[in-house]
């Protein structure tokens, strides 16, 4: 009786374009070098903020823990005043942004209209538009209707997103035209369509666009400090600034407290959520 044959190995597939040699050590060179860019700061932030204010300068392994930094940080400020209003400013932003890229990105992608390339031009062409060359013009129109100093002056110039209607778009593209057709036949109305087909299946993309809008209006200072004069109106980044007054001096241990009770939010969700982030970044498409 023969021995039974072994079934042959299968082939290993390798990746043409993957780094090899001297290229790949190249690459987790300069990795390592931006992780440690990015991460040095984030630690001494740290250090500094659970520390006396003597060891700031110094490293010492010794060095007694304290939480009075931030108990300083948080006397010295009215931060609870600061987050909910950042809180109110990114979800409004984020909800207006949704709900008009949404309609606007299924209307460039699926609808026939005249002038639907040239407004689909137009949108690519704001997103090579710097918002501070429109600072001045926002400023005196908002001024004209007397929202300077209200959180909704800080919202209105990003309630709109070309970023996110060609993201979306691009999305609602990849959708099979005929899961549209199924669903006309059933008699659907086309925002049914909307809600029920593309919606859902462009979902990764609504989580990875969510992140990049929080984070990016999380941490603007510039627009919010010129148009905010008042503790009712002002976000976070700018009621920072209070910790940098002359008048008091600076201190680093209660500013990198502050800091971090500021960016805390955005890098506890960050690491709750990290394998959700790559993901929804990698079925979206975003580079």
């Amino acid at each position: 009786m023969s021995a039974p044959t072994q079934p042959a190995p299968a082939a290993t597939r390798t990746d043409p374009y993957a780094p090899k040699g001297l290229s790949l050590t190249l690459e987790s060179t300069g990795a390592i070098l931006l992780a440690l860019l990015w991460v040095l700061p984030l630690a001494y932030a740290v250090w500094a903020a659970f520390h006396p204010a003597e060891y700031t300068t110094r490293f010492v392994l010794t060095a007694p823990l304290t939480l009075d930094n931030f108990t300083r940080a948080w006397a010295a400020a009215p931060f609870a005043r600061y987050f909910l209003n950042t809180f109110i400013l990114v979800t409004m932003i984020l909800a207006f942004q949704l709900i008009l890229g949404t309609l606007a990105a299924y209307a460039l992608a699926r609808q026939d209209f005249w002038g639907r390339d040239i407004a689909f031009v137009l949108i690519l062409a704001q997103l090579m538009i710097m918002p501070d060359a429109l600072i001045v013009e926002n400023y005196r129109t908002l001024a004209k209707v007397n929202l300077i100093d209200t959180i909704p002056a800080i919202a209105l110039p990003y309630i709109a997103s070309a970023f996110g209607i060609f993201l979306l778009r691009q999305t609602f593209k990849t959708v099979p035209k005929e899961l549209d057709d199924a669903a006309r036949v059933e008699g659907a109305s086309p925002l049914q369509v909307l809600m029920k087909v593309y919606v859902p299946l462009a979902k990764p993309t609504y989580i990875a666009y969510g992140l990049v809008s929080v984070s990016y209006h999380w941490n603007n200072f510039l627009w919010p400090l010129l148009v905010t004069n008042s503790v009712e109106s002002r976000p976070l980044t700018v009621g920072l600034q209070v910790f940098s007054s002359a008048d008091q001096g600076i201190d680093w241990a209660v500013i990198c407290a502050a800091t971090l009770m500021t960016s805390a939010p955005l890098l506890v969700g960050f690491l709750l959520f990290q394998r959700q982030f790559v993901q929804s970044f990698m079925r979206a498409g975003i580079k």
